[in-house]
C-alpha cells in the first residue's frame, strides 16, 4: 500500500473522527435536556399527587355535610381523582424512580428504569423465556434426581438452582415493577416465600427424615413444574390476546397463579392449581409429622412445615378469592339482566 493511499485513509478516518465528536456533543446536550425534564416531569407528578390527596381528603369533610346535588358533585371529582392517579402511574413507568428496599439490596441506588416500550417489552419478553427455560430444566432436574440420580450432591445441585432461579425471578419482578408492569400481591411475595423454602431445603442434610421426604419432595417439584409450564403456555396465548383486543397492560405477566383476566377459558386450570395446593398442604403435614420423629433433630424440618403451610395459605386464598370474586361479579350482572 502506498503511503499517498494510506493518508487519503487517514485523512477519511480524521473526518469521520471529527463527525464523532460532533455527534457526541449533540448527544451529551440532549441528554442533559433528558435529565433536566425527567426532574422537572418527575417533581410536577409528586406535587400533582399531593394537591389531589389534600383535595380529596377536603372533598371527604365536604362529602359529610353536603346535599345530594352536592355528593354528586363530589363523586364525579372524587372518580376523575381516582383516573389521574392511573394516568400518572403510566407516566412514572418511564421516569426514573427510587429502587424499592430488596432491589437497593441487591443492585444498590442503580437506575433500572427503561426509558423505550421497545426496550420494555424486550426485557419483559426476556423474563417470559428464562422463566420458561428454567421450568424445562428445573422439570429435567427434578425427573433426573428422583429416577435417575439418587446423590445427595445431585439433590443440592437441584436445590441450588432452585433458589438461584427464584432469586432472579424476585430482581427481574422488581425491575419489571419499576417499568410500570402491574404485578401485585401474594403472587410476587411468594417468589420470596419459595426463595426462603429452596435456601432451607439446600442447607438440609442428608439424614434419615431427609430421605423419608426427599422423593415427596421431587415429584412435588415434577408436578409442580409441569403445571407452571402448563400454566406458560395457556397463559401466554390468552395474554397476547387481550393485549391485541386492549384489554390488558402491555407489560402484564404471567404467574403462577389464578387471576381474573385468566377467567375466559383458562378455568380448565383451576383443578391443576387447587390439587397443587393441597399438596403443599400436605407436604407441610408431612413435615409435621416427621418434626415428631425420633430420628430428627435438624431445625429445617419445622421450619420447611410452616414455609409449606405458608405456601398453601397464600396460594389457596388468593385464588379461592379471584374464584368468589368472580362468582359475585358474574352474579351481580345475571341480576341486572333480569
Amino acid at each position: 500500500m502506498s503511503l499517498q493511499r494510506c493518508q487519503a485513509e487517514w485523512e477519511e478516518i480524521d473526518q469521520e473522527y471529527r463527525q464523532l465528536q460532533e455527534t457526541h456533543k449533540v448527544y451529551r446536550h440532549k441528554l442533559d435536556e433528558l435529565t433536566n425534564l425527567q426532574t422537572l416531569c418527575s417533581n410536577s407528578v409528586s406535587k400533582q399527587r399531593k394537591s389531589l390527596r389534600d383535595l380529596n381528603y377536603n372533598l371527604l369533610r365536604c362529602l359529610k355535610t353536603s346535599d345530594p346535588k352536592e355528593s354528586e358533585q363530589i363523586k364525579a371529582i372524587q372518580t376523575q381523582i381516582k383516573e389521574k392517579q392511573h394516568v400518572f402511574f403510566d407516566m412514572e413507568a418511564y421516569l426514573p424512580k427510587k429502587n424499592g428496599l430488596y432491589l437497593n439490596l441487591v443492585l444498590g441506588n442503580v437506575n433500572v428504569t427503561l426509558l423505550s416500550n421497545q426496550a420494555k417489552f424486550a426485557y419483559k419478553d426476556e423474563y417470559e423465556k428464562f422463566k420458561l427455560y428454567m421450568t424445562i430444566i428445573l422439570l429435567l432436574g427434578a425427573i433426573s434426581s428422583r429416577f435417575i440420580l439418587n446423590y445427595r450432591v445431585t439433590d443440592e445441585i437441584f436445590n441450588f438452582l432452585l433458589v438461584w432461579y427464584y432469586c432472579t425471578l424476585t430482581i427481574r419482578e422488581s425491575i419489571l415493577i419499576n417499568n410500570g408492569s402491574r404485578i401485585k400481591g401474594w403472587w410476587v411475595s411468594h417468589h420470596y416465600v419459595s426463595t426462603f423454602l429452596s435456601g432451607v431445603m439446600l442447607t438440609w442434610p442428608d439424614g434419615v427424615v431427609y430421605q423419608m421426604f426427599r422423593n415427596q419432595f421431587l415429584d412435588f417439584s415434577i408436578y409442580q413444574s409441569f403445571v407452571q409450564f402448563l400454566q406458560y403456555y395457556y397463559q401466554s396465548g390468552c395474554l397476547y390476546r387481550l393485549r391485541a383486543l386492549g384489554e390488558r397492560n402491555q407489560l402484564d405477566l404471567t404467574v403462577e397463579g389464578f387471576q381474573s383476566w385468566m377467567w375466559r377459558g383458562l378455568t380448565f386450570l383451576l383443578p391443576f392449581l387447587f390439587f397443587g395446593h393441597f399438596w403443599q398442604l400436605y407436604n407441610a403435614v408431612s413435615l409435621f409429622e416427621l418434626a415428631s420423629h425420633k430420628d430428627c433433630k435438624e431445625w429445617q424440618v419445622l421450619m420447611l412445615a410452616l414455609t409449606f403451610l405458608v405456601l398453601f395459605l397464600g396460594n389457596f386464598l388468593t385464588t379461592l378469592k379471584v374464584v368468589h370474586q368472580k362468582f359475585q361479579k358474574n352474579k351481580g350482572k345475571l341480576g341486572k339482566k333480569e
